[in-house]
């Protein structure tokens, strides 16, 4: 009788492990690694250790191989698994919507931060809401609030609305072009408006990953080099128009941009602040209505 000798767990991940280290950095592919296992086997990593000399179904086999021939072409972790982390819940994501960075994360526990206290009824809009990670995070912390979001993607919107099914958060969604002034007519005011928006200029993408540049959406990446900060004035309009009294805009920015964001919103009757990440760069703004 022919036997077929199978991976065990500690093959399989020592084989990922190897294979995706040619491409990231040794911390990355372990993490990589990590979830790659996890999302196929169903164990966490101290349970894998336990039974590392267990061979993996053959079903399990070729999802190793065949997730393995795709990392190698640089496609993102989360698009292959679709799944990704943000503020401890498990999001949906594919390549119409970016993946949740750290760094967004910390805007969205900004405005936790100044308003979780005292509680009281508000009204959110994200605009350019992606995955809905930011909404749907502020749904789930804000529970008194009202929060819209919305974008110009139909299939980041599917993906958005997906999430919120999943993860029990009642967000409304709505697909404008919000450089259209008309569109945005479409919306009431808010206390709060956030925003990840595109910032990214054309003449980056020379420096950028294959992982970024390859996969993610460059609609939610990338604004032309001769007008960087589009959204930041449309968002600056847009709250003039539609901020109740002290509201306040929160943005993302690029880390190169801080300075010029800011003026955007002093010229517009603002007040600013500029935060850094946990990396020490320039990459968040505050601007509370005085007008």
């Amino acid at each position: 009788m022919n036997y077929v000798c199978r991976m065990t767990i500690q093959e399989a991940t020592y084989f990922i492990l190897n294979q995706v280290r040619k491409i990231y950095p040794e911390s990355e592919a372990s993490q990589i690694t990590d979830w790659v296992m996890e999302h196929i086997t169903g164990s966490k990593k101290a349970e894998r250790m336990i039974y590392k000399n267990n061979p993996i179904a053959e079903k399990e086999e070729q999802h190793v191989k065949l997730f393995v021939s795709r990392l190698l072409q640089h496609e993102p972790v989360q698009y292959i698994l679709h799944e990704a982390w943000f503020g401890g819940m498990r999001f949906y994501v594919d390549q119409h919507v970016l993946i949740p960075r750290p760094e967004t994360e910390e805007l969205a526990n900004w405005i936790i931060s100044d308003f979780k206290f005292p509680i009281r009824d508000l009204k959110i809009l994200d605009v350019g809401c992606g995955s809905g990670c930011i909404s749907i995070f502020l749904k789930r912390k804000l529970h008194n609030a009202e929060v819209w979001a919305c974008d110009v993607s139909e299939p980041a919107l599917n993906v958005a609305q997906i999430n919120a099914e999943q993860l029990g958060a009642d967000v409304h969604f709505k697909q404008i072009n919000f450089l259209d002034e008309g569109e945005q007519n479409q919306f009431p005011s808010f206390d709060i408006i956030v925003s990840n928006p595109p910032y990214v200029p054309e003449k980056d993408k020379a420096q950028m990953q294959p992982n970024v540049l390859n996969f993610e959406p460059a609609t939610a990446l990338f604004v032309p080099d001769n007008d960087a900060l589009i959204f930041y004035k449309a968002l600056a309009d847009f709250g003039k128009r539609k901020l109740n009294t002290a509201g306040v805009v929160y943005a993302e920015i690029h880390e190169e941009l801080g300075s010029d964001v800011l003026e955007i919103f002093r010229t517009k009757n603002y007040q600013v602040t500029l935060k850094q990440d946990m990396q020490g760069k320039d990459r968040m703004v505050k601007a509370t209505r005085l007008f």
